[in-house]
């Protein structure tokens, strides 16, 4: 068992803290590019991960999740963003916002390129690294789905605030306050609640999990990986 969970953490580990932190960094780098120092002066425009995480968020939690589960949630710790200091905040924003689900995308698409090399590699090694670069496929599709769910504080939410006509993009950023607990009610009570009514619908299952997957198929048959 205990031998088992230890090989699905090595193949996993790895594309899980990349997707997180080089996401982070991301953001960073373009709010950075855009005017904004705040990140670069603290250190975290920077693409080594090692500067984006989170003890808890980024090594315990997943890896408790994976030895327990095969299966990890995790996050690292957010890049600082002054939006004062970008010209065009409006637009800015959402630039910022953008750069990290787009980093993730970035991601899976290099991790589907070197699958077939990984083949190149001595048999020994070759399975665990082209399973782990099939998990960063993956990986980084779910996290660029759900960042880009219209839901503050995701990046998706910023997104639509900095789209929506002032009204009402006022009002939606307030909802940020209220982030996490939507969040939760959207993918963890509601599922819960509409099972309980004879109902099988789970937004995470349908908008996230279930296009990550296709996608990730879609990226393996097209370098002949499938």
């Amino acid at each position: 068992m205990w031998t088992e969970a230890l090989e699905i953490a090595a193949i996993w580990a790895v594309p899980i803290i990349l997707a997180i932190t080089l996401h982070e960094a991301a953001h960073g780098y373009v709010a950075w590019r855009l005017g904004d120092d705040t990140a670069y002066r603290r250190g975290r425009v920077t693409f080594n991960p090692i500067r984006h995480i989170d003890p808890v968020g980024t090594l315990l939690l997943p890896g408790a999740m994976l030895v327990a589960f095969g299966a990890a949630f995790g996050w690292a710790k957010p890049v600082p963003i002054n939006v004062r200091r970008l010209p065009q905040p409006r637009r800015d924003v959402m630039l910022v916002a953008l750069a990290g689900p787009v980093m993730n995308i970035a991601l899976a698409l290099v991790s589907a390129a070197l699958v077939p090399l990984a083949a190149l590699l001595p048999a020994s090694a070759a399975t665990m690294v082209a399973q782990s670069l099939m998990a960063s496929i993956l990986i980084n599709l779910i996290l660029a789905l759900f960042n880009m769910m219209p839901v503050p504080p995701l990046d998706g939410g910023r997104v639509a605030v900095c789209l929506l006509p002032q009204p009402l993009a006022s009002w939606w950023a307030r909802l940020e306050r209220w982030g996490l607990f939507i969040v939760v009610g959207l993918f963890l009570v509601l599922p819960y609640l509409l099972r309980e009514m004879g109902q099988d619908f789970n937004p995470l299952t349908t908008l996230v999990f279930e296009p990550a997957l296709s996608g990730a198929d879609l990226l393996l048959r097209l370098v002949g990986a499938r």
